[in-house]
């Protein structure tokens, strides 16, 4: 059936027969076919989530990291198979027409690929949950790798049409900027606010459907885009005066939806992210109330009986003091009122310890740009500080790092902190870490705000979606159930010992292997050996995530091959995918040096096809799902306490891939579960690096006089043996010398060696390494977000299944 329909529509939309039709026609006309399945399923959920009036949890993130949505799309409907069966017999590749699709661009790492599998499992699930973000028309750039260096493109990913969105522009609002508030009191004693000359900017909402897994259920991501608002040009000299201000302002309009974390590095990018954010909350919060009036007909003060929000970092803060605003000068609440109201609708999620990740802004720039939500955040800062005064008389010379507004900066997390009534961390040590030590103070005011949520991923995608031959296999051992009842998958321990298996599992893993040794020949002209250890490290560039540990053990091991051709050495591909933010310098530079040792080991006789570096460039969802379902060892090699959970490290395990890392973020969860002997851990402790950092007693030059490996490498970078110019890389060499190695590079280089070899004797022995691999997926069906979201739903929420 589904044939005839790719038939029928082909001529009725393209006006082509099958014979004419390309892999990108195809791909519309299917697209076309599932959004008439979806839109009639998307009407059914929204009429009985209005009829049965629900209480419904909107998530709030800057990032959503969605993938690509036709094969995801089919699956959750049920028609994946049927799909690619007429596809087969209509002469076209599946593959090659779901990859005529453009990976969203809404996000850039764990955080907007959280988002994405949280609204997976909301969707599946059957809970009420819809996501708001921003419609960014050229996500964060498009990544090529020129002589080595990063190179930042914009990602045209809307170029051409984009077949899931939705323009609702009768639904859009406008959002305000800049201008003078006046206050005045009402005879009544209470004040009025008035926002004059302000610049005013439409937000357009373009809705998204989030399809549930073979249930009906379909929720909505709306993005905003900022457009002009355009008047009719006036007789008078006032109209025409706004309308040539319209003008004028609408370049900077369109950059508020432009680029996803545009460059802060100036006065002006860092000032584009503060309306972005406050571009996306003030749109939020205004249709969410919308929405709740025109369904609950109820008043604004039980909106919590309602309506839950959940705000994914800090980027999104301001939707509290945004709904304050809202509730005090246009519905006529009092203060107290409507911060009774705020403080039982919102929920923080912390996602970092990294101090500088925790944004602040200057107080100048934030009244200057939203003068009423300042004089809100002020009054919020000065209420909280007087409170603590008065209250917690122990705490007062604690003001200056709990106060909201401080040394002429705002602070996002504690106003997410004191606005919400839910704050929680994203791993066991993550939340830990921040009762013990970040967020202390914060944690003895309010203890039972604090609690834990570890991260999840959607094993739909990452499993049955992105391994379908594994997710075959699985399901002829131990049956089906295990697709909606992910822990299901603890039922493959008995198993684990069985050769006949475990040579199904690995003839699955070679195949994929193969497929990505493929794919990176077709991309790159460079052939791997298939039978060689993948190993992978593809997330984020980042100092604290240690690329930089990871490329030194590939020098350290051609300096062996070196010296010694002929040793015995089992062949190894090091896989690499990471975008440095493009101000920061220093992780661009660990990018070309990955790229420049691959140029000189991947080519030089000596080394005889033993050690190969990949450095795959534009690290997205789509390039992930080829990776990982390879990937035989999984690199989590932050340092220990900066890692707040991560989630690649559960996507490879989920696939077979063992983890090789250090005791940090979920790591931790999924040692508890595997333990030593399924897993490889190295390294310091987060107690032993959060006692270097507060103690001291760690000198890197030590390490560097000492251990004669590390002085060559080191040595190497600074002489300019792996660059064009000696002055290449010495910012490295500098960072790790002058700056005392900030992220403990040289102090687990040792460990990180001798686990290594730990793992190379390892996977000699087929059978252990088979049955490790087994275990590791056994036990990941407890990180499938579904967990997570139960959790949410459970303990914070509050919402029940529709």
């Amino acid at each position: 059936m589904l044939k005839e329909q790719i038939l029928k529509r082909l001529i009725t939309d393209k006006g082509r027969e099958v014979k004419e039709a390309t892999s990108r026609d195809i791909f519309y006309v299917l697209a076309s076919i599932v959004n008439e399945e979806v839109k009639q399923q998307w009407f059914q959920t929204r009429k009985k989530s209005k009829d049965e009036r629900y209480k419904e949890v909107y998530y709030l993130s800057m990032e959503f990291l969605i993938g690509r949505l036709l094969e995801s799309n089919l699956l959750n409907c049920g028609m994946l198979d049927e799909a690619k069966e007429a596809l087969e017999q209509l002469g076209f590749d599946p593959h090659e027409v779901f990859e005529q699709e453009h990976d969203a661009g809404l996000g850039n790492g764990g955080l907007g690929r959280l988002a994405a599998c949280f609204l997976d499992s909301l969707a599946s699930l059957n809970y009420p949950g819809h996501g708001f973000g921003i419609r960014y028309r050229y996500g964060l750039f498009e990544q090529r790798i020129i002589h080595g260096n990063q190179v930042e493109l914009p990602d045209y990913w809307l170029t051409d049409p984009y077949p899931w969105e939705m323009r609702k522009e009768e639904e859009s609002v406008v959002i305000q900027f800049h201008g003078d508030v006046h206050m005045f009191k009402r005879n009544d004693g209470t004040l009025e606010f008035e926002y004059q000359n302000t610049d005013k900017v439409m937000a357009v909402p373009y809705d998204i459907p989030i399809v549930g897994y073979e249930n009906d259920t379909v929720n909505t991501l709306r993005l905003w885009s900022a457009e002009s608002i355009f008047q009719n040009r006036g007789d008078t000299l006032e109209e025409n005066k706004q309308f040539y201000r319209d003008l004028d302002h609408e370049h900077s309009i369109e950059q508020i939806s432009g680029f996803l974390y545009p460059d802060d590095s100036s006065y002006e990018g860092k000032e584009l992210r503060l309306k972005q954010q406050y571009f996306l909350v003030s749109a939020s919060i205004q249709n969410i109330l919308k929405h709740f009036k025109l369904n609950h007909k109820m008043s604004l003060s039980r909106l919590a009986e309602k309506v839950v929000i959940q705000i994914n970092d800090t980027h999104p803060s301001l939707a509290i003091p945004e709904l304050m605003r809202i509730l005090m000068d246009d519905e006529g609440f009092s203060w107290e009122k409507a911060w009774e109201v705020t403080t039982s609708v919102f929920a923080y999620t912390n996602h970092t310890t990294l101090s500088e990740a925790l944004e602040t802004w200057p107080t100048k720039m934030m009244q200057h740009l939203l003068p009423r939500i300042f004089m809100i955040i002020n009054e919020i800062n000065e209420r909280f500080c007087k409170g603590i005064w008065l209250d917690e008389e122990e705490l007062r010379e604690k003001i200056p790092e709990l106060a909201i507004i401080a040394y002429d900066r705002v602070h996002m997390a504690r106003l997410a902190i004191v606005g919400s009534f839910s704050v929680n961390g994203v791993a066991r040590i993550h939340t830990g870490i921040l009762k013990k030590k970040e967020m202390k103070t914060f944690y003895t005011l309010f203890p039972d705000k604090f609690n834990n949520k570890t991260n999840g991923i959607t094993h739909r995608r990452w499993l049955l979606q992105a391994n379908p031959k594994l997710a075959s296999l699985v399901t002829d051992v131990i049956g089906p159930q295990w697709i909606k009842r992910p822990k299901k998958l603890i039922s493959l321990l008995k198993y684990s010992n069985d050769s006949a298996l475990l040579e199904r599992f690995d003839q699955v893993k070679h195949e994929n292997k193969k497929r990505l040794a493929n794919y990176i020949h077709q991309q790159m002209g460079i052939t791997i050996d298939e039978k060689s250890i993948f190993d992978v490290q593809i997330k984020r560039l980042h100092e604290y995530k240690r690329q930089l540990l990871n490329i030194f053990h590939v020098i350290y091991l051609y300096n062996e091959l070196k010296e010694n051709p002929n040793q015995d050495m089992t062949p190894r591909t090091y896989i690499f995918g990471a975008k440095a933010a493009p101000s920061y310098h220093l992780a661009k530079e660990v990018i070309k040096l990955i790229n420049t040792v691959a140029s000189i080991v991947n080519y030089d006789p000596d080394v005889k096809d033993r050690l190969k570096v990949i450095f795959l460039e534009n690290y997205n969802v789509s390039l992930a799902e080829k990776i990982i379902p390879a990937a035989d060892i999984s690199e989590q090699i932050s340092t220990a306490s900066k890692e707040a959970s991560g989630t690649g490290n559960m996507k490879m395990m989920m696939n077979g891939a063992l983890t090789l890392g250090t005791m940090d973020g979920a790591n931790i969860e999924i040692h508890d579960l595997v333990g030593d002997q399924n897993m490889f851990i190295f390294g310091l402790s987060a107690e032993e690096v959060l006692h270097y950092y507060q103690h001291g007693g760690y000198h890197a030059r030590d390490i560097y006089n000492t251990d004669d490996r590390v002085k060559r490498i080191l040595d190497q970078l600074n002489q300019g043996e792996f660059g064009i110019h000696n002055i290449e890389f010495k910012d490295i060499y500098y960072n790790i010398l002058y700056h005392n190695d900030p992220y403990f590079v040289l102090k687990d280089f040792e460990a990180y060696l001798e686990t290594h070899e730990l793992a190379e004797r390892a996977y000699r022995d087929r059978m252990t390494w088979l049955n490790m691999s087994v275990t590791n997926i056994a036990y990941s069906g407890k990180f499938s977000s579904d967990q997570t979201i139960q959790e949410y739903a459970a303990d914070i929420w509050k919402i029940k299944r529709v």
